[in-house]
């Protein structure tokens, strides 16, 4: 959520930042919001102070014996006190409308950001590894899963519905390695501390990560409990936090967590639907930082760093990519996806998501820190987030770059202990 007061004093500057997303956004009502609150305001303190006299104007008339006086302003007095209260109802339902009104508007982009409509204007910024070169057609992960007996999508649609999918022995160890491989890495050598999260959140908390209420229709909601299936583990770790005051000296906090993500897919109607690089529910290790908002875009960094460690040591090809603006997700000032090789597709699809939403979730979620030395006053973190890795997306790349002519699949030799296996043999 952004800042009301700097929006205010900068609505121009907003609306071209905002209009670089590929969208027109339209500030007026906030503006005649703000300019319907400010006038209540001023009526309510005129009232105020106009109270206060009367009140002392009572006082006195009751000494000197004015009693039926001052029963006459003692009655306009009742009036003017419901007048106040009504005045300030009013004041807090445009106090609500100016809250919701905040709340469906993005993050503006960073100016560092490359300036483009959708992801034509992304910037390839690195690369990593040689694609390996095939002498035989290579095969997509779901042909390759079915024919090696790990993937079951037809067992796992029967049990659940479309876009769910049953693994199956060494396919359902293999996420188990990979789940656990990264949660060792980034713990042991990135300076992360593990996090497990409820996987259920209440509104408040999708809220304050931004999911709500732009994001409903992807949600699965728990009725009659008020209760969401979370999305992504940045739900939680957003809101570990909500509504208190950090030390400047903890700063910064840096989290992974293991959870399953849930996801209607809404609007991806005939997308991926082959496979699972589009499921319902999957597993994922998120990453997540807060962050002193002198040191969020260093963090990034970082955070970027980690996720990259991860296929450097699967030894996957990848690429580092700058969104665009308008590309951006909804939350983020600036984000840097992370795109691994998949042979069958020849093309790179993206893996990890790596986003500073600088102060955006901190105002939603009320998450400050006190700066060192002050005894009063706060300021707001920076929150980043990002994956570290997806686990599917992540096995599909194995069983893609690492398959055998033979029809097996090589397991990467940094998994082979966690394994106790070489191969996923055929058949």
């Amino acid at each position: 959520m952004l800042d009301l007061k700097w929006v205010l004093e900068h609505l121009e500057e907003v609306e071209k930042r905002l209009a670089t997303r590929g969208q027109t956004f339209d500030l007026n009502p906030l503006r005649q919001l703000d300019v319907e609150r400010r006038r209540l305001q001023q009526e309510i303190d005129e009232k105020r102070s106009r109270r206060k006299l009367v009140s002392k104007e009572i006082g006195r008339l009751m000494r000197d014996g004015k009693n039926a006086e001052a029963e006459r302003l003692k009655a306009e007095e009742k009036e003017r006190s419901d007048k106040i209260q009504e005045l300030e109802q009013e004041q807090l339902n445009l106090e609500s409308k100016l809250r919701e009104q905040l709340l469906v508007i993005p993050n503006p982009p960073d100016p560092s950001v490359p300036v483009g409509p959708d992801a034509s204007g992304n910037a390839v910024l690195r690369t990593w590894g040689e694609p390996r070169k095939f002498n035989f057609e290579p095969k997509d992960h779901a042909e390759l899963g079915e024919r090696l007996g790990i993937l079951d999508f037809e067992r796992g649609a029967k049990i659940a519905g479309a876009r769910f999918t049953l693994l199956r022995g060494l396919g359902a160890r293999l996420e188990w390695a990979l789940i656990s491989f990264f949660l060792d890495l980034h713990t042991r050598e990135h300076g992360f501390t593990e996090v497990m999260p409820p996987f259920m959140a209440n509104r408040e908390s999708l809220i304050g990560s931004g999911n709500l209420p732009k994001f409903e229709a992807d949600l699965f909601k728990v009725d009659p409990f008020g209760y969401y299936l979370v999305p992504t583990a940045e739900v939680p770790l957003t809101n570990i936090f909500r509504d208190e005051i950090l030390a400047e000296a903890d700063l910064p906090i840096r989290l992974c967590a293991y959870t399953p993500c849930f996801r209607s897919e809404a609007g991806s109607y005939g997308k991926d639907t082959r496979g699972l690089i589009r499921q319902h529910q999957f597993n994922k290790v998120e990453l997540y930082a807060f962050s002193h908002p002198e040191r969020s875009l260093e963090e990034l960094e970082n955070l970027t760093r980690a996720a990259e460690r991860v296929l450097q040591l699967l030894e996957l090809p990848y690429r580092v990519v700058a969104l665009a603006t308008g590309d951006l997700g909804f939350a983020a000032a600036k984000t840097y996806d992370l795109e691994v090789w998949l042979p069958a597709q020849n093309t790179f699809r993206e893996i990890s998501s790596c986003s500073n939403c600088k102060d955006f979730q901190a105002r939603r979620a009320n998450l400050r820190f006190r700066p060192a030395g002050q005894k009063k006053g706060t300021e707001f973190l920076h929150t980043l987030n990002g994956s570290g890795l997806a686990v599917g997306r992540t096995l599909v790349a194995i069983l893609e770059n690492f398959q055998q002519a033979d029809g097996s699949v090589a397991i990467p030799r940094v998994l082979q202990n966690r394994m106790n296996a070489e191969r996923i043999p055929p058949g």
